[in-house]
């Protein structure tokens, strides 16, 4: 069985990292660098491919998933990753798959708490996340600056030589972790502190302000901003449709009446059995008591997505979010088949079960409540709301913050991409010289003028 195969995460024979990096250099032979650059036409309309997903969402919503991606090129852009895999899987890969995240643009890095209620940097959206070849997120990532760098004015020459960089950066730390044993690139994270020290003074700037933002996103407030209390003293969520919809029968469970409380809490009980034993013995003091549709994001509006408001005996209050899960686009528009590990995982449990497992892999760490359900024929994972979860804010950024930005992301890119057994194939297929990068890095420029065109006819379509 080649190293490179769908079965990634299965028990395999184990290479020397001379001997990946040599397996890694001999499939240039079968796929040189220089075709990484190649965009074959497609046959494909946007707007019909959009049209496709909205179909499948909620329909009150599809306005408000439209007004929000039409609303800049890099709004469009971040809700199209689906489209992007499919022009991906029509195109010459390197056959080298790694845990991917499906999703890699430059919004979707941001900060979180720990379980030891640290800050930390790191990859926050694995909606999209499956097995894929390593170049697909790093194409994402990369043609992500390009559009975000050209909306922000940048001058084109800076904008293509950040997106050199962001690669160099990925590739720096790919090398760095891959000489280190597997469990040491698995407790490997970015520490703040030490980020900080590398960042100009524009970019410590603006890392304090985005540090300050999340510190003060907690659970807590979260509570008192999306609740009030009923007449009965117990609290509930406020309603401001047709973002914040308090719960809905026919869209959550297909219950009436007296039995909704029972549903409920039967939902809540599938949850907890996919959480470990610590974090169920905390779930353990709450009781489920309210639920509410809210629209998150830009991609993600539509999909069916809920606050679950928990509470306990002496007024105590948390947040989850319980997000739909849906096939990875890696999968079903890019045609990459999935391990047998996650096949038949998702068979078992859904697609939450892929979202979580592929979670785990990508982020150093992760939210200790993230868990998954089923209901109603359809799947969900469910994380933390809002626990000190912030972002940088990309407009009117100055283009020093921007460039360290966009390193800082292309390096955590490289460190999720580690943990594969198969990282040590990406550097012996990338080399020494900068074949990989102009290749990629052309691919990514051509790819921002398409969306960039399929932007514009999507702002002329009637929606």
């Amino acid at each position: 069985m080649p190293l490179n195969s769908p079965d990634l995460l299965k028990e395999r024979a184990h290479f020397s990292r001379a001997e990946s990096r040599e397996l890694g250099k001999s499939l240039r032979r079968v796929v040189a660098r220089s075709e990484l650059a190649q965009r074959r036409p497609a046959q494909r309309d946007a707007v019909a491919h959009l049209r496709e997903q909205n179909a499948e969402r909620v329909a009150e919503l599809v306005p408000v998933r439209m007004q929000r991606m039409l609303a800049s090129p890099f709004a469009f852009y971040r809700g199209t990753a689906g489209l992007m895999a499919l022009d991906l899987g029509r195109d010459p890969h390197s056959g080298i798959l790694v845990a991917a995240c499906g999703d890699a643009h430059i919004s979707n890095f941001g900060f979180y708490a720990s379980p030891e209620r640290q800050l930390v940097f790191d990859l926050n959206d694995f909606d999209e996340a499956a097995v894929a070849p390593w170049e697909w997120d790093v194409k994402r990532l990369l043609t992500s600056v390009i559009v975000g760098g050209r909306a922000a004015g940048y001058d084109e020459g800076d904008i293509q030589r950040i997106a050199v960089l962001a690669f160099a950066q990925y590739v720096t730390v790919l090398r760095q972790l891959v000489e280190l044993d597997p469990a040491g690139r698995y407790f490997m994270h970015l520490n703040v502190d030490s980020a900080r020290r590398q960042l100009s003074r524009e970019g410590r700037r603006v890392l304090r302000a985005a540090l300050a933002a999340a510190e003060r996103r907690t659970s807590e407030r979260a509570v008192h901003r999306t609740t009030e209390r009923g007449d009965d003293g117990s609290l509930r969520f406020v309603e401001n449709p047709p973002t914040m919809v308090r719960f809905r029968l026919d869209e959550a469970v297909p219950v009436h009446g007296a039995e909704r409380a029972e549903s409920i809490h039967a939902l809540f009980v599938a949850y907890r059995d996919t959480v470990g034993i610590d974090i169920d013995t905390v779930l353990a003091q709450y009781e489920p008591t309210d639920l509410a549709r809210r629209v998150v994001g830009v991609g993600s509006v539509g999909t069916r997505c809920y606050l679950q408001l928990l509470q306990g005996a002496d007024e105590d209050a948390l947040l989850l979010q319980v997000k739909e899960a849906g096939e990875s686009v890696l999968s079903r528009y890019g045609g990459i088949p999935q391990p047998a590990r996650i096949t038949e995982g998702v068979a078992v449990h859904g697609q939450g079960f892929r979202v979580v497992g592929l979670q785990r892999v990508l982020q150093a760490v992760s939210d200790p409540f993230v868990g998954h359900l089923q209901a109603n024929g359809r799947d969900f994972y469910v994380r933390q709301f809002h626990d000190m979860k912030g972002s940088v804010e990309l407009d009117d950024l100055p283009l020093g913050a921007f460039t360290d930005y966009v390193w800082s992301c292309a390096g955590l890119l490289g460190r999720a991409h580690s943990q594969s057994p198969t990282a040590g194939q990406v550097l012996g297929y990338i080399g020494g010289s900068d074949a990989a990068a102009r290749a990629i890095v052309a691919w990514s420029t051509a790819y921002a003028d398409q969306s960039l065109r399929d932007f514009q006819e999507a702002t002329a379509a009637t929606w």
